[in-house]
Protein backbone atom coordinates (compact mmCIF):
# COMPACT_ATOMS: atom_id res chain seq x y z
CA UNK A 1 0.00 0.00 0.00
CA UNK A 2 1.24 3.15 -1.07
CA UNK A 3 1.83 5.91 1.88
CA UNK A 4 -0.94 8.10 2.68
CA UNK A 5 -3.34 5.65 0.49
CA UNK A 6 -6.46 5.35 2.02
CA UNK A 7 -7.63 2.25 4.46
CA UNK A 8 -10.47 1.36 2.79
CA UNK A 9 -13.22 3.34 4.24
CA UNK A 10 -15.42 5.59 2.13
CA UNK A 11 -15.57 8.72 4.41
CA UNK A 12 -13.13 11.12 3.52
CA UNK A 13 -10.12 11.69 5.01
CA UNK A 14 -9.92 14.44 7.33
CA UNK A 15 -6.76 16.53 7.44
CA UNK A 16 -5.00 16.05 10.76
CA UNK A 17 -6.00 18.67 13.72
CA UNK A 18 -3.33 20.57 15.72
CA UNK A 19 -2.31 18.98 19.10
CA UNK A 20 -5.56 19.90 21.15
CA UNK A 21 -7.90 19.70 18.75
CA UNK A 22 -10.88 17.27 18.94
CA UNK A 23 -11.47 14.67 16.69
CA UNK A 24 -14.97 12.37 16.15
CA UNK A 25 -15.12 9.38 17.11
CA UNK A 26 -13.72 6.46 14.22
CA UNK A 27 -11.71 9.06 12.77
CA UNK A 28 -8.69 10.71 13.33
CA UNK A 29 -5.25 9.42 13.31
CA UNK A 30 -5.98 6.47 16.08
CA UNK A 31 -9.06 5.20 14.00
CA UNK A 32 -9.46 3.56 10.75
CA UNK A 33 -6.80 4.77 8.04
CA UNK A 34 -4.44 6.32 10.25
CA UNK A 35 -1.10 7.07 8.88
CA UNK A 36 0.47 6.98 12.89
CA UNK A 37 2.13 10.16 12.89
CA UNK A 38 -0.80 12.45 14.85
CA UNK A 39 -1.21 13.33 18.15
CA UNK A 40 -1.16 11.26 21.62
CA UNK A 41 -5.01 9.67 21.02
CA UNK A 42 -7.15 10.64 23.44
CA UNK A 43 -8.72 6.58 23.11
CA UNK A 44 -5.05 5.65 24.26
CA UNK A 45 -3.82 8.00 27.14
CA UNK A 46 -0.12 8.11 27.54
CA UNK A 47 0.47 6.85 23.92
CA UNK A 48 3.61 9.38 22.32
CA UNK A 49 3.50 10.39 18.86
CA UNK A 50 4.65 8.72 16.08
CA UNK A 51 3.57 5.44 18.02
CA UNK A 52 6.46 5.22 19.95
CA UNK A 53 6.45 2.76 23.13
CA UNK A 54 5.22 4.37 26.24
CA UNK A 55 8.13 5.71 28.66
CA UNK A 56 9.04 2.28 30.67
CA UNK A 57 8.53 3.00 34.52
CA UNK A 58 11.32 2.48 36.86
CA UNK A 59 12.73 -0.84 37.17
CA UNK A 60 13.23 -0.32 41.05
CA UNK A 61 10.43 0.89 42.66
CA UNK A 62 10.42 4.86 41.70
CA UNK A 63 14.64 4.99 41.36
CA UNK A 64 15.65 6.85 38.06
CA UNK A 65 17.90 4.51 35.73
CA UNK A 66 20.93 3.68 36.62
CA UNK A 67 20.90 5.92 40.41
CA UNK A 68 21.60 2.79 42.28
CA UNK A 69 22.05 5.13 45.46
CA UNK A 70 18.58 6.40 44.82
CA UNK A 71 19.79 10.32 44.43
CA UNK A 72 20.03 10.20 40.90
CA UNK A 73 24.05 10.52 40.86
CA UNK A 74 26.22 8.54 41.35
CA UNK A 75 28.80 7.50 44.60
CA UNK A 76 31.30 10.20 44.03
CA UNK A 77 28.67 13.06 43.56
CA UNK A 78 26.58 11.94 46.66
CA UNK A 79 29.73 11.72 48.85
CA UNK A 80 27.89 8.83 51.09
CA UNK A 81 30.65 7.59 53.88
CA UNK A 82 32.91 4.49 53.48
CA UNK A 83 32.62 5.66 49.37
CA UNK A 84 36.34 6.62 49.69
CA UNK A 85 37.74 3.61 49.51
CA UNK A 86 35.64 2.01 46.99
CA UNK A 87 35.93 4.63 44.24
CA UNK A 88 38.44 6.70 45.41
CA UNK A 89 36.85 9.67 46.12
CA UNK A 90 37.84 12.83 47.59
CA UNK A 91 39.93 11.82 50.67
CA UNK A 92 39.38 13.14 53.99
CA UNK A 93 40.96 17.00 55.13
CA UNK A 94 43.73 16.60 57.64
CA UNK A 95 42.85 17.59 61.27
CA UNK A 96 44.13 20.64 62.36
CA UNK A 97 46.38 19.49 65.50
CA UNK A 98 48.03 17.62 62.88
CA UNK A 99 48.70 20.39 60.68
CA UNK A 100 49.48 23.18 63.75
CA UNK A 101 53.31 22.07 64.34
CA UNK A 102 53.97 22.66 60.50
CA UNK A 103 52.53 25.99 60.80
CA UNK A 104 54.27 27.06 63.96
CA UNK A 105 57.51 25.26 62.14
CA UNK A 106 57.01 27.62 59.39
CA UNK A 107 55.96 30.49 61.35
CA UNK A 108 59.50 30.17 63.34
CA UNK A 109 61.58 29.65 60.29
CA UNK A 110 59.75 33.43 59.01
CA UNK A 111 60.36 35.20 62.22
CA UNK A 112 64.60 33.80 62.08
CA UNK A 113 64.71 35.33 58.64
CA UNK A 114 63.05 38.46 58.89
CA UNK A 115 65.43 38.94 62.31
CA UNK A 116 68.22 38.01 60.43
CA UNK A 117 67.86 40.15 56.89
CA UNK A 118 65.32 42.30 57.60
CA UNK A 119 63.70 44.29 60.67
CA UNK A 120 64.69 42.99 64.19
CA UNK A 121 62.87 44.76 67.23
CA UNK A 122 65.09 45.76 70.40
CA UNK A 123 64.06 46.57 73.78
CA UNK A 124 65.52 50.34 75.26
CA UNK A 125 67.02 49.00 79.13
CA UNK A 126 68.02 52.56 80.00
CA UNK A 127 67.62 56.26 79.82
CA UNK A 128 70.59 57.52 77.64
CA UNK A 129 68.22 58.50 75.02
CA UNK A 130 65.70 60.32 76.55
CA UNK A 131 63.48 61.57 75.53
CA UNK A 132 63.88 60.39 72.32
CA UNK A 133 63.67 56.96 73.67
CA UNK A 134 62.63 55.79 77.13
CA UNK A 135 63.45 53.01 79.49
CA UNK A 136 61.13 49.86 78.07
CA UNK A 137 60.47 51.14 74.47
CA UNK A 138 60.41 48.68 71.96
CA UNK A 139 62.03 50.01 68.77
CA UNK A 140 62.31 48.62 65.33
CA UNK A 141 65.45 48.39 63.64
CA UNK A 142 66.25 48.04 59.70
CA UNK A 143 68.60 45.37 58.68
CA UNK A 144 67.86 45.05 55.37
CA UNK A 145 69.65 48.35 53.84
CA UNK A 146 73.40 47.16 55.24
CA UNK A 147 73.46 44.26 53.34
CA UNK A 148 73.17 46.37 50.18
CA UNK A 149 76.03 48.44 51.69
CA UNK A 150 74.21 51.08 53.36
CA UNK A 151 76.58 52.84 55.97
CA UNK A 152 75.50 55.05 59.04
CA UNK A 153 74.48 58.39 58.33
CA UNK A 154 74.89 61.43 60.70
CA UNK A 155 71.84 61.96 62.54
CA UNK A 156 70.56 58.32 62.72
CA UNK A 157 69.71 56.09 65.91
CA UNK A 158 71.19 53.26 65.46
CA UNK A 159 71.99 50.03 67.03
CA UNK A 160 75.47 48.38 67.40
CA UNK A 161 77.26 45.64 69.41
CA UNK A 162 79.47 46.55 72.20
CA UNK A 163 82.99 47.51 70.42
CA UNK A 164 84.76 46.13 73.54
CA UNK A 165 84.73 47.23 77.15
CA UNK A 166 81.57 49.88 76.80
CA UNK A 167 79.41 47.78 78.83
CA UNK A 168 82.14 46.23 81.54
CA UNK A 169 81.10 48.52 84.17
CA UNK A 170 77.22 48.11 83.48
CA UNK A 171 75.09 45.39 84.76
CA UNK A 172 72.95 43.37 82.21
CA UNK A 173 69.49 43.46 83.71
CA UNK A 174 68.08 39.96 84.12
CA UNK A 175 65.72 39.13 80.62
CA UNK A 176 62.14 38.21 81.76
CA UNK A 177 60.01 34.94 80.65
CA UNK A 178 58.68 37.13 77.70
CA UNK A 179 61.91 38.12 76.66
CA UNK A 180 63.66 34.93 76.81
CA UNK A 181 61.18 32.81 74.82
CA UNK A 182 61.05 35.96 72.01
CA UNK A 183 64.96 35.92 72.11
CA UNK A 184 64.79 31.98 71.42
CA UNK A 185 63.24 32.30 68.58
CA UNK A 186 64.87 35.86 66.96
CA UNK A 187 62.03 38.13 67.86
CA UNK A 188 63.96 39.92 70.65
CA UNK A 189 67.74 40.31 70.94
CA UNK A 190 69.20 38.28 73.70
CA UNK A 191 70.88 39.98 76.70
CA UNK A 192 74.15 38.29 75.75
CA UNK A 193 74.09 40.54 72.68
CA UNK A 194 75.79 43.71 74.70
CA UNK A 195 73.84 46.03 72.20
CA UNK A 196 73.90 49.67 72.34
CA UNK A 197 71.78 52.28 71.01
CA UNK A 198 72.92 55.95 70.25
CA UNK A 199 72.36 58.39 67.78
CA UNK A 200 75.10 59.17 65.32
CA UNK A 201 76.67 62.88 65.38
CA UNK A 202 79.84 62.60 62.93
CA UNK A 203 81.01 59.76 60.35
CA UNK A 204 84.43 58.66 58.70
CA UNK A 205 86.59 61.67 57.65
CA UNK A 206 84.58 64.17 59.59
CA UNK A 207 86.21 65.95 62.53
CA UNK A 208 83.81 66.39 65.50
CA UNK A 209 84.23 68.78 69.29
CA UNK A 210 82.50 70.13 71.79
CA UNK A 211 84.01 73.04 74.73
CA UNK A 212 82.10 73.18 77.42
CA UNK A 213 79.52 76.03 77.21
CA UNK A 214 79.38 75.28 73.23
CA UNK A 215 77.29 73.60 70.84
CA UNK A 216 78.65 70.02 69.33
CA UNK A 217 80.74 71.40 66.25
CA UNK A 218 81.00 68.92 63.10
CA UNK A 219 83.64 70.00 60.55
CA UNK A 220 83.20 73.42 61.35
CA UNK A 221 79.16 73.88 61.32
CA UNK A 222 77.44 73.92 65.17
CA UNK A 223 74.74 71.63 65.46
CA UNK A 224 71.49 72.99 67.04
CA UNK A 225 70.76 69.90 68.82
CA UNK A 226 67.12 71.62 71.15
CA UNK A 227 65.17 69.25 69.09
CA UNK A 228 66.34 65.96 70.33
CA UNK A 229 68.48 66.38 73.44
CA UNK A 230 67.19 65.67 76.89
CA UNK A 231 65.53 68.65 78.36
CA UNK A 232 67.97 70.57 81.01
CA UNK A 233 70.38 69.14 79.19
CA UNK A 234 73.81 70.47 77.72
CA UNK A 235 75.75 69.40 74.67
CA UNK A 236 78.94 68.59 76.65
CA UNK A 237 79.30 70.34 79.49
CA UNK A 238 80.01 67.14 81.35
CA UNK A 239 82.62 65.75 79.05
CA UNK A 240 84.34 68.00 76.41
CA UNK A 241 86.02 66.49 73.58
CA UNK A 242 88.19 67.43 70.91
CA UNK A 243 89.31 68.16 67.73
CA UNK A 244 88.74 64.17 66.67
CA UNK A 245 89.24 63.30 63.09
CA UNK A 246 86.92 60.16 63.09
CA UNK A 247 88.82 57.41 60.83
CA UNK A 248 87.20 56.04 57.84
CA UNK A 249 84.61 53.05 58.25
CA UNK A 250 84.19 54.61 61.65
CA UNK A 251 81.11 56.83 63.41
CA UNK A 252 81.05 58.67 66.57
CA UNK A 253 78.30 58.26 69.01
CA UNK A 254 76.04 60.44 71.44
CA UNK A 255 73.04 59.81 73.58
CA UNK A 256 70.29 62.53 73.75
CA UNK A 257 70.47 62.26 77.12
CA UNK A 258 73.93 63.91 77.58
CA UNK A 259 74.79 64.11 81.38
CA UNK A 260 73.34 60.38 81.35
CA UNK A 261 74.95 58.79 78.45
CA UNK A 262 78.46 56.70 78.17
CA UNK A 263 78.77 57.72 74.78
CA UNK A 264 82.01 58.32 72.38
CA UNK A 265 83.20 60.63 75.06
CA UNK A 266 83.69 58.46 77.56
CA UNK A 267 85.88 55.34 76.11
CA UNK A 268 88.31 57.66 74.34
CA UNK A 269 90.96 55.72 76.04
CA UNK A 270 89.96 52.32 73.83
CA UNK A 271 90.96 51.24 70.58
CA UNK A 272 89.12 53.50 68.05
CA UNK A 273 89.50 56.78 70.69
CA UNK A 274 85.72 56.45 71.10
CA UNK A 275 84.91 55.72 67.84
CA UNK A 276 82.54 52.47 66.86
CA UNK A 277 83.39 50.60 63.55
CA UNK A 278 80.59 50.44 60.75
CA UNK A 279 80.71 46.50 60.68
CA UNK A 280 79.61 46.65 64.80
CA UNK A 281 76.44 48.68 63.62
CA UNK A 282 73.19 46.25 63.42
CA UNK A 283 70.83 48.80 61.63
CA UNK A 284 69.33 51.82 61.89
CA UNK A 285 66.21 52.25 64.37
CA UNK A 286 63.18 53.71 62.53
CA UNK A 287 60.12 53.46 64.09
CA UNK A 288 59.32 53.08 67.54
CA UNK A 289 56.68 50.40 67.95
CA UNK A 290 55.85 49.66 71.63
CA UNK A 291 53.86 50.77 73.75
CA UNK A 292 51.38 51.83 71.02
CA UNK A 293 51.09 55.76 73.03
CA UNK A 294 54.72 56.17 71.60
CA UNK A 295 54.60 55.14 68.30
CA UNK A 296 56.61 57.00 66.44
CA UNK A 297 59.19 57.28 63.53
CA UNK A 298 62.77 58.30 64.12
CA UNK A 299 63.76 60.77 61.30
CA UNK A 300 67.07 62.61 60.90
CA UNK A 301 66.85 66.03 63.02
CA UNK A 302 67.26 68.94 60.64
CA UNK A 303 70.02 69.98 61.92
CA UNK A 304 72.04 67.60 60.11
CA UNK A 305 71.15 68.44 56.68
CA UNK A 306 72.57 71.99 56.54
CA UNK A 307 74.50 73.03 54.14
CA UNK A 308 78.13 72.65 53.89
CA UNK A 309 78.40 70.21 56.69
CA UNK A 310 79.58 67.08 54.42
CA UNK A 311 81.62 69.82 52.89
CA UNK A 312 85.10 68.72 54.91
CA UNK A 313 84.58 65.29 54.40
CA UNK A 314 83.92 65.25 51.06
CA UNK A 315 86.08 68.46 50.21
CA UNK A 316 88.99 66.33 48.11
CA UNK A 317 86.45 65.21 45.87
CA UNK A 318 86.34 67.39 43.56
CA UNK A 319 89.93 67.45 42.94
CA UNK A 320 90.37 63.83 42.81
CA UNK A 321 87.47 64.33 39.85
CA UNK A 322 89.24 66.91 38.37
CA UNK A 323 92.91 64.78 38.56
CA UNK A 324 90.69 61.47 36.99
CA UNK A 325 89.78 63.51 33.87
CA UNK A 326 92.77 65.40 33.64
CA UNK A 327 95.24 62.36 33.20
CA UNK A 328 93.61 61.14 29.73
CA UNK A 329 94.03 64.54 28.33
CA UNK A 330 97.76 64.70 29.56
CA UNK A 331 98.34 61.67 27.78
CA UNK A 332 96.51 62.39 25.00
CA UNK A 333 98.07 65.76 23.91
CA UNK A 334 101.76 63.90 24.49
CA UNK A 335 100.72 61.02 22.28
CA UNK A 336 99.43 63.73 19.62
CA UNK A 337 102.62 66.04 19.82
CA UNK A 338 105.08 62.62 19.56
CA UNK A 339 103.17 61.72 16.27
CA UNK A 340 103.29 65.29 15.01
CA UNK A 341 107.20 65.46 15.79
CA UNK A 342 107.51 62.33 13.76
Amino acid sequence: MAVGARSGHDEPEERPQRSGGSFPPGSGPSGPGSSGTGPVDSGHPGRPVGGLPPEVPPADGGHAAGGGSGHGGTPEEDGEPGDEGRSGGRKRQRSFWKELPLLIGIALVLALLIKTFLVQAFSIPSDSMMNTLQRGDRVLVDKLTPWFGSEPERGEVVVFNDPGGWLESQSVPEPNALQTVLSAIGLMPSAKEQDLIKRVIAVGGDTVSCKRGGKVVVNGKPLNEESYIYPGSTPCDDQPFGPIKVPEGRIWVMGDNRQNSLDSRYHQELPGNGTVANDKVVGRAIVVAWPVTRWATLPVPGTFEQQGLAAAATAAAPGALGLAGAIPLVLWRRRTRRTAGH
